[in-house]
């Protein structure tokens, strides 16, 4: 092999992770969410947007709410994997999960 395409190798290897072989980038985990749910995490999107600013989104816990229900929904019945519900929540609902 090339010296040019060992770098490639390297490069692409380096983009997942070893010992799970999944990508290290997990946004491939928010494609082909429920139509609802990518409504209640654009809501939320909105209202981080307005409380990250230094503003006040007086609906910001009915937001999160809505959003929670809808992972747990969406992962109850199957349409989302649980890795999937907690990519989720720790990047939209900025938990913490306790692995």
């Amino acid at each position: 092999m090339a010296p040019h395409d060992e770098r490639n190798e390297e490069k692409l290897n380096s983009q997942y992770d070893e010992e799970t072989g999944l990508p290290l980038d997990e946004t491939y985990l928010e494609k082909g969410l429920p139509s609802y749910l990518s409504k209640s995490i654009e809501e939320m999107e909105k209202s981080w947007a307005i409380e990250d600013a230094g503003g006040r989104d007086n609906l910001w816990d009915c937001t999160w709410c809505n959003l929670n229900a809808d992972i747990n929904a969406a992962e109850v019945e199957h349409e989302i994997s649980s890795r999937q519900a907690w990519y989720l929540r720790r990047k939209y609902l900025r938990m913490v999960d306790e692995d």
